[in-house]
This record gives structure tokens, C-alpha cells and sequence, in this order.
């Protein structure tokens, strides 16, 4: 591989007394080497990867910054466990005396992430479990004293008041129709696991899922999680979701009216509703072990060096793939996220050309987000900085190519008062912000900081498909029609190619804001907090007394 000619002008990139200035050419020339032919598309476990991992250890060498990862090294290893089910030798369900085939990926899709040859659920009782939801803090439990050890979870996705009129009582008791944590489906499998479920079922709603039964099926069995002790390996033998339509005719061959159930899942004194059904599933399992890294840097702070602001952005895309209608075959991710990537290599040069900041300052470039957010994930298990001290995580995912914008986008509002920065550092800018417009698609819930933010980090995330911005020229429906073309032909796709037509004078405002949020941070003893409300306040609160 050819030097990229961003290394010899990041080498020397040290304090010169002036600030640099963020550059559009060099977040165009980092884009362009990332999304070469010759790192295949950047996928975990490949030599794409190879190629990578060496290319941003060199950037960020040349940029003048110190190894973060681990025993001083630049990487964090992330070994993946990587499944692919394949054709189902049994899948069917009894209910009111009768049997019914189901076929795999039609009325049900599912995958596995336990590591075996092979993955059985033999006559298991089914229970319709509501929304799957145990918030203490919202007094909230759709569980009950339920049992679920070796039974199959069927669950409803989003939050249980997405649906709910204003006049019910659950009306705003989560999010309203901005989704919280509770209505993820990764949540609702994991609940269902700690109750040691064997299978866990979400019923698909096109409009509470935020997306068609076609995503559901694209990844075609396939699934990656982190590897785990043995001890910490979920006990779901499957997990995945049913149609609306098969889940219909069960609850009707069981007798039971969903429509009902839907209503009386959505009260606090809902209890578990046996199904009176049984599940069958065997299938084969194509598993292997993907070795993989995340690439860590960092500026050591000169006087509360043990306090860490992370920058975060993900290295990987979706490699190789079917040929696009210009015979590209590598979804190399030019916006998700090399463009995020080069955003954090800028602020890094940048904060180089300053005098060293109090606290350390800690770039991540993750991998396996395209996975399941599963490098971040990797992190937070295993840090490399303690997350106690860990003052926010400021992660890049994705920005608008569009122009200059007259807002900024907030994703996740109510959570944490880094949104009030976000807010104080834009007006700086001439900026105002902006909520997301599709709170119900939990973005903030699908991007790396949300691994670090399980563990009670503060965060904030900058997503450009969050929202329409208010672009300088065109104004929103600009920026509507921006997201429209972005995420409708080329997210996840060959297409998401750099292209002459990116402006990039709004991802510069946005990187700059970021920018300024963390150099704040960095040079003060400030702790940003979760708000009231927020499913991550109490967590941080264990740990308050670290940061006295």
C-alpha cells in the first residue's frame, strides 16, 4: 500500500502557538485513502482491516500522539465470535391443537450468539411478556415473578407508551414516541436473558420498529458478539423477531386477542400471558472466531492526566459485496464513518498545535459498530482508562456533506447536560440547535458512545441523518432532501462514495463543535452529568465518589 500523503503532512504536528484550523481538504484526502479498493471495505477480520489498522497507527504516529491502547501499545484486541445459521431442520409452532411450518425468514428470522455447532429449542412453552420492560426507577416490571428459565419470550418493540393515547396513564412515562433504551430490541433480548429465557421473540411493527420486515432479513442469519467467559454467554439459544402476520395467527390459534393484549401491555399492572403454545427450532450453526482491533491514541493531560475525555468514531464498514449498478462491490463507508474518523484525526492535529491540556485526551477509532456497536462494547468491558474518571465520550458518526447549517442536530434530547454545551458552544458559533426529528428510531441508542453511556459515561453523539438541518442555502427541506438521497440509495451501500459534490462546510461547523465541547473539558475540572430521568443517571452515581 502506498503512503497516505496525509503522513508527511501530519508529521511535526506539534505546538506551534497558533491553533491549526480544521481542513476540508484534509478530511477529504483521509476519506479518499480510507475508502481505497485496496482496504476492501474496511470489514473486521479481513485484510481490509490489516491494511486499516496500520494506516491509522500511522496517522495518528504522525500526528505526534502517544499509543493508548493496551500495556502502551496502539490497539485494544477484540476477538469476535461470528455466526451463521443456516437452513432449519425444525421450525414450527403448536398452538390450539394444531401445528403450523414456519418458514425461516418469512414469519420468523432469528440468529444465535452462542458459540455452537449447533442450536436446539425443543418444545418450549411461549409467553407473551408485554413490552419486556423492567425500569425501577419509572416503577415499571411487565415481568412480575414470571419464571422465563426455558421459556421462549414473545415481546412487543418500542416502549410501552409509543402507542398510548395522552389520556392513558402510561402516556410519557418513557420517552412518549422518543425512544428510550427500554424499547431497543438489544435491550429486550438481554432482559430476556438475565431471565433466563431460551429464545426471545420481538413482533414486528413496521412503524414502531422504524423500519420494514426487509431489514429485519438482511443480515440473512448472520450475527457477531464479543467473546465471552463461558459464564457470560447469553442463554438465549435464538433471538430474532416474528411478522405481525404469523404473530397473528398464533395469538389466534392460542385464543387470545392481540389487539387486547397490545392495550393491556401498555398499563403497570400488566401480567405475563402463558401462550398455550410450544416452539420447536434445531439449526445448524457455521461459527468461527474474527480477530479484530480497536486503533487508541491519546495526549496525556499535565495535570489530572488519571481523567480521560474519549473521542470516538468507527473504523469499520461492510467490506465486500454483490456488485452495484456501477460494479463497485466494496461498501467502503466514505460518510459511515471514514468521514468521522477524519473528523477525530483533525481534532487531534488541531489540539497538537495547543499547549497540553489538564485532563488526558483519548482518541478511539472502534471496530465492529457495523456489527452491533461491538468494539465500543469491547472497551467498556474491559477499559483501558478507567470509566469512572472517564469525564464524556464525544463520539462522530456520520455527517451532513450538504453545507453550511444555521443548527445543529440534538440527538437524544433530556439525557445529559453535555447537551447544554452542545447548546452554548453553538451559539458561539451563530448556531442554534435543533432536536432530532424521528426520536422514535432511537439513534442515540445505535452509535458507539451508547456502549460507554450503559456504563454510566456521559455522552453525546453527532449524526448527521438525525435530522434535516437548516442549511444556509436551501434551509430544511434541503437538509430533508440530503437524508432523503443519503440514507435512501447509499447508507450501507457501494455508494457511499466520496463524491466533488460534498460540501463540507457543515461537517466542519460540526467537528469544530465538537472540538470546542471537549477542549472546555479538558481544561476544567467539570463532570458532566446525566439528567433527571435519564436510565443512565443512577449507574453514574455508584462511582460519584471517584470523582470528588
Amino acid at each position: 500500500m502506498s503512503a497516505s500523503p496525509l503522513l508527511a503532512q501530519d508529521s511535526g504536528s506539534t505546538n506551534t502557538g497558533q491553533p491549526v484550523e480544521i481542513s476540508a481538504d484534509r478530511l477529504t484526502q483521509t476519506v479518499k485513502t480510507m475508502t481505497l479498493d485496496q482496504f476492501e471495505g474496511r470489514a473486521p477480520g479481513t485484510a481490509g482491516e490489516d491494511k486499516t489498522i496500520g494506516y491509522l497507527i500511522g496517522r495518528f504516529e504522525a500526528l505526534g500522539l502517544e499509543p493508548g491502547g493496551v500495556d502502551g501499545t496502539w490497539t485494544q484486541p477484540v476477538p469476535l465470535l461470528h455466526t451463521i445459521l443456516g437452513t432449519p431442520e425444525t421450525l414450527s409452532v403448536s398452538a390450539g391443537g394444531q401445528t403450523t411450518e414456519l418458514e425461516a425468514g418469512t414469519d420468523i428470522y432469528v440468529s444465535t450468539l452462542q458459540p455452537a455447532e449447533k442450536v436446539a429449542v425443543q418444545n418450549a412453552e411461549m409467553v407473551f411478556v408485554g413490552y419486556g420492560v423492567t425500569a425501577p426507577e419509572r416503577e415499571w416490571d411487565d415481568f412480575k415473578s414470571l419464571d422465563l428459565k426455558g421459556k421462549v419470550a414473545v415481546i412487543l418493540v418500542n416502549d410501552p407508551d409509543f402507542a398510548a393515547a395522552a389520556n392513558e396513564p402510561v402516556a410519557d412515562t418513557f420517552g412518549g414516541r422518543a425512544m428510550t433504551y427500554y424499547g431497543r430490541w438489544t435491550y429486550k433480548f438481554e432482559e430476556a436473558a438475565r431471565r433466563g429465557a431460551v429464545a426471545a421473540l420481538i413482533i414486528h411493527e413496521t412503524e414502531a420498529a422504524g423500519y420494514g420486515w426487509n431489514v429485519v432479513q438482511s443480515p440473512q442469519g448472520e450475527n457477531y458478539d464479543i467473546v465471552r467467559p463461558a459464564d457470560q454467554i447469553t442463554s438465549l439459544a435464538l433471538q430474532g423477531w416474528i411478522s405481525g402476520e404469523a404473530a397473528q395467527k398464533l395469538f389466534d390459534d392460542a385464543g387470545l386477542d392481540l389487539a387486547d393484549l397490545r392495550v393491556r401491555a401498555r398499563t403497570k399492572d400488566f401480567q405475563p400471558v402463558p401462550l398455550n403454545a410450544r416452539f420447536n427450532a434445531v439449526y445448524p450453526v457455521q461459527q468461527e472466531v474474527v480477530k479484530s482491533q480497536n486503533v487508541i491514541a491519546k495526549i496525556t493531560g499535565k495535570t489530572r492526566p488519571d481523567e480521560t475525555v474519549i473521542y470516538g468514531a468507527h473504523w469499520d464498514a461492510y467490506g465486500e459485496g454483490p456488485p452495484d449498478e456501477e460494479g463497485r462491490i466494496y461498501r467502503a463507508g466514505a460518510n459511515d464513518d471514514a468521514l468521522g474518523i477524519a473528523g477525530i484525526m483533525e481534532i487531534a492535529r488541531k489540539f497538537k498545535s495547543m499547549p497540553q491540556p489538564d485532563r488526558t485526551i483519548v482518541f478511539a477509532a472502534w471496530t465492529a459498530e457495523e456489527r452491533g456497536l461491538l468494539g465500543s462494547e469491547a472497551y467498556a468491558q474491559a477499559p483501558v482508562y478507567p470509566l469512572e474518571k472517564t469525564v464524556a465520550n464525544l463520539a462522530i458518526d456520520i455527517l451532513q456533506t450538504a453545507g453550511e447549517a444555521k443548527d445543529v442536530i440534538l440527538v437524544g434530547k433530556g439525557q445529559g447536560t453535555l447537551e447544554d454545551d452542545l447548546a452554548t458552544f453553538a451559539k458561539l458559533q451563530g448556531r442554534v440547535v435543533t432536536e432530532e426529528s424521528l426520536p422514535e428510531r432511537g439513534l442515540f441508542y445505535r452509535a458507539d458512545h451508547f456502549s460507554l453511556a450503559k456504563q454510566g459515561v456521559p455522552v453525546l453523539l453527532m449524526m448527521g441523518i438525525a435530522g434535516a438541518a437548516d442549511l444556509v442555502e436551501g434551509g430544511q427541506a434541503a437538509g430533508q432532501k440530503w437524508i432523503d438521497d443519503y440514507t435512501g440509495n447509499c447508507y450501507h451501500a457501494a455508494c457511499d462514495a466520496w463524491s466533488p459534490e460534498w460540501d463540507l462546510a457543515g461537517a466542519m461547523q460540526d467537528i469544530n463543535l465538537m472540538f470546542d465541547i471537549g477542549n472546555d473539558l479538558v481544561r476544567s475540572d467539570r463532570w458532566p452529568e446525566w439528567k433527571e430521568g435519564s436510565e443512565f443517571k443512577e449507574i453514574r452515581e455508584k462511582s460519584a465518589a471517584v470523582r470528588k
